[in-house]
């Protein structure tokens, strides 16, 4: 059956999909128990999301891979990006969470600038946050504090309150993220591998006389993960940004050319 396709641009028009009532124009906590019909759909989203699911209960697609949820998993979106949600038959009932935030609660915040270091809103769904059991908790009981904030008549210190709680909720998204890239090093480690041998074949094989420096996006691509999942991860492997690292190779590369004479500083220079 085809999908609906909906444009989530505000929480008005998330909340109208599942009749939701909107108690603030500009964030919102949903509970997916509340929905009591759950639907596939294809959506892009306008929204800030922080989608917590506690059971195996739905497909995503977003990017270039399916992922089938497990218990206690987070994904992030963003605004502009699109994603196509699938409900199974035969799956448990939705359970979980969300925090939807509109970009313009973030006006005039510190948050509407530091939004950009929470780099996981534009990770695939194949990279969402595993979560412990005491994780979990940690998360749920920070989105009730912002509920709770939602709930409260609105004063002087609202805004505030839930922007504060919002940015605590990303400071242990990122906290998590960063367990996670730990616990997987082995993993990394392999990826990283991968990375180098694909920068030495390009480089080695004159692709850059052609095509230029390689891009992240392009050795992101060849390991199957978003750029900004590899960029954090080679960051966090290596102590450099990948395109340091590219450049870094480059300079190398440079060097070693006309140490054995390959040619003079502009054909070397030409040649990468």
């Amino acid at each position: 059956m085809e999908k609906t396709n909906y444009n989530f641009d505000s929480i008005q028009a998330y909340c109208d999909c599942y009749n939701i009532p909107v108690k603030h124009p500009l964030v919102a906590v949903v509970d997916f128990e509340s929905i009591t019909e759950p639907q596939s759909y294809s959506a892009k989203w306008g929204l800030y999301a922080i989608m917590l699911k506690d059971t195996k209960c739905c497909e995503i697609n977003y990017g270039r891979t399916r992922y089938d949820y497990d218990d206690m998993s987070i994904v992030c979106f963003a605004p502009g990006q699109l994603t196509s949600i699938e409900i199974r038959d035969g799956l448990s009932t939705p359970s979980g969470k969300a925090v939807l935030i509109h970009p313009d609660f973030l006006f005039r915040t510190p948050l509407a600038q530091g939004i950009k270091k929470y780099s996981f809103f534009s990770y695939d769904s194949t990279e969402a946050l595993h979560l412990s059991v005491d994780e979990r908790q940690t998360i749920v009981d920070t989105i009730e504090r912002i509920r709770t904030e939602i709930d409260h008549p609105i004063d002087r210190f609202s805004k505030s309150l839930i922007i504060s709680n919002i940015e605590l909720l990303l400071d242990y998204c990122l906290r998590y993220y960063s367990r996670q890239f730990i616990v997987r090093e082995k993993m990394n480690y392999g990826i990283i591998a991968k990375f180098d041998n694909l920068l030495e074949s390009y480089l080695s094989d004159g692709k850059s006389a052609d095509k230029g420096i390689p891009s992240v996006k392009y050795f992101a691509d060849k390991v199957a993960l978003s750029p900004n999942y590899f960029g954090d991860l080679v960051k966090r492997e290596t102590g450099v940004t990948a395109q340091d690292y590219i450049h870094e190779k480059v300079l190398n590369q440079a060097k070693m050319r006309l140490l054995h004479g390959e040619g003079n500083v502009s054909q070397v220079a030409y040649s990468l």
